[in-house]
């Protein structure tokens, strides 16, 4: 999409202070704190067309895709992905907003309405932010099955009610245990086919089962699973991006401005950027690791 080759800056979850405005720039000054909504678009496919610039037929991300990153001294990007931050949210929080924009996407996708049931398999950074919108939105009872003790944890800390090990526990039955017949919603985070399955089979008849998580793996699974309980099953990606950037950018920034959502679960350390690849990515690959979120500070 950006038409560069490896080696690419990296790093798409970020936020700064503008430094220089381009011309015919309006609504933007220096000085403003923002958060960079990364999305890349080609703007002429048919998902473009339609405004569904985030499933572009090309779609990118600024840090993974080239165009430059957070992990670089400064970065040029277009107007539209440079969002405000309002009065009172930190750069820190600003550098979360992706991933938590990511999460209120999934669960705008789920359909979740005030009051139902919700499970989540997975509590690394997307399951977190899964949680955390999840009970903005007023889920109701809000199960996570989760192997890692730290990130159940933070799960807690999120707002999750009932936290399962799937270690040691059936995370369906779990499930099953503290809802009338399994759940409404179900966020699959993880990636793997064993918790793609249980997060079906853990809804109840008519549920739904949003899947989050990006593969490398084929999943098989049982279409009755689907079929006999009449359940849905569907995908969601990232968030809303283009000329629509601030839209759900703009809901996340709001809600931490109102403490509705809070960043500070999801950090589990901060490091320079001298320090990101034995402070930083090393300890993310290692799954012995506590860590969850690591903020990378200039």
């Amino acid at each position: 999409m950006s038409g560069e080759t490896v080696p690419i800056g990296m790093g798409h979850e970020f936020s700064g202070v503008l430094v220089e405005i381009g011309d015919g720039v309006d609504g933007l000054a220096e000085g403003d704190r923002v958060a960079v909504n990364p999305l890349l678009y080609c703007g002429e496919c048919r998902q473009c067309i339609e405004g569904n610039y985030h499933v572009c037929d090309s779609v990118g991300f600024v840090g993974l895709a080239g165009g430059g990153g957070g992990f670089a001294e400064s970065v040029v990007v277009a107007a539209e992905k440079a969002v405000p931050l309002a009065e009172g949210v930190s750069l820190e929080a600003g550098a979360l907003v992706e991933p938590l924009a990511v999460g209120l996407h999934a669960v705008r996708r789920s359909g979740l309405r005030a009051g139902e049931t919700v499970a989540v398999f997975g509590s690394g950074p997307i399951g977190l932010s899964v949680i955390q919108c999840a009970r903005a939105a007023g889920a109701g009872q809000i199960v996570v099955s989760e192997p890692r003790d730290a990130r159940r944890a933070r799960a807690a800390d999120c707002g999750a009610d009932r936290l399962v090990d799937p270690t040691g526990e059936d995370a369906i039955e779990a499930v099953g245990s503290v809802t009338d017949g399994g759940v409404d919603r179900a966020f699959e985070v993880a990636g793997i086919e064993a918790t793609f399955n249980a997060a079906l089979r853990s809804t109840r008849s008519t549920g739904t089962t949003t899947v989050v998580s990006i593969w490398e793996d084929a999943a098989t699974m049982r279409p009755n699973d689907v079929v006999l309980g009449e359940r849905t099953v569907t995908g969601t990606l990232a968030y809303l991006g283009g000329p629509r950037s601030g839209e759900e950018y703009g809901m996340v920034i709001d809600m931490l401005a109102a403490g509705r959502l809070d960043p500070d679960p999801l950090i589990t350390d901060r490091i320079a950027l001298d320090n990101i690849v034995d402070r930083g990515f090393e300890r993310l690959l290692d799954t012995d690791s506590e860590q969850v979120k690591i903020m990378v500070e200039p």
